[in-house]
């Protein structure tokens, strides 16, 4: 992968700024493919609820006597009409509630996330909006920026706590998935096509990344200058 990544910059409107360098150590690194999928597992798995559940013959109502006596009657015996074999019984082997949770530490999941971002900004899929000067939550607004930066398929919006305003204008396209930048995770990173950030999340991503957004990190077009 190339030492410096970057991705284009855009404004809210979608009109193409110039470049923005992206930070080495969080989108230029080798993908760790089996890590990615051991954490994509893991917190697949998390989401599931566990909540099936069915009774055991100790469980089911009634069975309480023998339906009939051990020999002499020809037929098979039994000791109870609630075991497993009889309509109405308890289940054999039935599931019961459950955690589904894998142990992921953490260096694991920010390795991940990074591996994740990384292959993003390989293809090209990773693209930063200065600022979101929206005057108010419109679809139409989202829509229109989505067109300016040539975005086909899911993508997802990386935001601040600031950006409620972005956050309500993405939130009716249903192939749009917005995130805080603190809720950032490798499953969402994989599901999109494109990763869209703004000017200020794109450098609090990474953890322990010692990495902020600075002047010469953006690379504008001689006409912005003008």
């Amino acid at each position: 992968m190339a030492d410096t990544p970057t991705a284009k910059l855009f404004t809210s409107v979608g009109a193409e700024k110039g470049e923005i360098a992206l930070d080495p150590a969080v989108f230029g690194i080798e993908p760790n493919t089996a890590v990615m999928h051991q954490v994509v597992t893991a917190q697949r798995a998390a989401a599931r609820s566990g909540s099936a559940s069915t009774k055991t013959r100790a469980e089911v109502r009634g069975g309480g006597r023998k339906p009939w006596r051990q020999k002499g009657l020809g037929r098979a015996r039994h000791g109870s009409i609630r075991s497993p074999q009889w309509k109405g019984g308890g289940v054999a082997h039935g599931p019961k509630p459950r955690s589904y949770a894998q142990r992921t530490p953490k260096k694991m999941k920010r390795l991940a996330l990074r591996s994740a971002l990384s292959v993003r900004a390989a293809a090209d899929a990773v693209k930063v909006v200065d600022t979101f000067d929206w005057d108010g939550p419109k679809t139409k607004s989202a829509v229109l920026l989505l067109e300016g930066m040539g975005i086909e398929g899911k993508a997802l919006f990386v935001l601040a706590p600031s950006d409620r305003i972005a956050e309500r204008s993405v939130r009716n396209l249903s192939y749009i998935n917005s995130l805080m930048v603190d809720q950032l995770n490798t499953y969402d990173v994989l599901w999109a096509d494109t990763v869209v950030f703004t000017s200020d999340t794109v450098g609090m991503v990474g953890g322990g990344a010692n990495y902020k957004v600075a002047d010469d990190d953006f690379v504008r077009d001689e006409s912005d200058e003008s």
